[in-house]
């Protein structure tokens, strides 16, 4: 057998690939639900704390500033093993689904809680003087003129952050969650054959490929022009 018969044998042997490709697929459905969960919560999570922030109360804010920064310091993978190991000691336990969600989620929400309040504090002052002079609430000042406008600013990074941290979801493997990369070194254990791991490379460039095209056209349509 030549090189690159072993080559192709070990990394794209059509036999095993047949065999873990059910497999695969049930990770890359798990691994969109479990995107999906974090992107939705974290950044719902993150709006609020820059919403709350923006109302000036100082001990709460210095709480606000305590958790985002750190959850912006720990890396993802330690939060989600603190979750996953550390909680039962607490007396609550957590599967890896859930752990991977909560911890991913929470990295996010610190992160989109900055990009938020960058946002808002870019904001031109004399853009709330103006709408509270027109009568509008504070409430009303920030709901229907501030947060359009930094919105729209936080489109683009906040469209690179939801990217970076959905393919995170990868470090679910780690405590057993059965995604993409889960399902492909299970794949690898069973087969002694690294194929697994090539159609878990391959499903991941057809899951994230389309997600990055898409945040580069969010990006473009969403940007301030020059």
């Amino acid at each position: 057998m030549t090189n690159w018969e072993r080559f192709l044998d070990s990394f794209f042997n059509l036999r095993v690939a047949a065999d873990y490709l059910p497999k695969i697929i049930d990770g890359f459905w798990v691994t969109i639900q479990l995107a999906l969960c974090i992107i939705l919560t974290g950044i719902a999570a993150g709006l609020l704390l820059a919403v709350v922030r923006s109302l000036g109360l100082r001990p709460l804010n210095w709480l606000i500033i305590f958790t985002v920064d750190l959850f912006r310091a720990l890396p993802p993978l330690v939060v989600i093993v603190l979750f996953y190991f550390g909680l039962p000691a607490a007396g609550l336990s957590l599967g890896g689904f859930a752990s991977t969600w909560l911890a991913l989620s929470l990295v996010l929400m610190a992160f989109t809680e900055e990009i938020f309040w960058a946002g808002i504090t870019a904001v031109p002052k004399g853009q709330w003087e103006a709408a509270r002079s027109t009568g509008l609430s504070f409430a009303q000042t920030l709901g229907q003129v501030v947060l359009p406008q930094a919105l729209r600013m936080t489109i683009p990074p906040l469209t690179n952050r939801t990217i970076a941290i959905t393919k995170g979801t990868a470090l679910g493997s780690v405590v057993a969650v059965p995604e993409i990369l889960g399902a492909a070194q299970a794949g690898v254990s069973f087969s002694f054959n690294p194929t697994p791991l090539t159609m878990g490379a391959l499903a991941y460039l057809v899951l994230f490929i389309p997600v990055v095209i898409l945040g580069r056209w969010i990006e473009t349509r969403f940007a301030w022009k020059r």
